[in-house]
């Protein structure tokens, strides 16, 4: 659905930096690189990102009227 605001884990704010690692991996960039750049140094973090999977538009053709 939608990247939480914190990590699950440790309670590290990550959702601010959701969209910058999106448009830096659409350039082309490696996610490991992107997210030392980022500041994503624990493994809890790095698996919100790399796990993140939207859902937000299949749950929405669902949606009740």
């Amino acid at each position: 659905m939608i990247i939480a605001m914190r990590c699950f884990s440790c309670g590290k704010p990550v959702s601010h930096l959701h969209e910058k690692y999106l448009k830096e991996l659409e350039k082309g960039k490696k996610p490991k690189e992107v997210m030392d750049k980022l500041g994503l140094e624990r493994y809890c973090c790095r698996a919100l990102f790399l796990g993140h999977v939207e859902l937000l538009d299949t749950v929405a053709r669902f949606k009740r009227s």
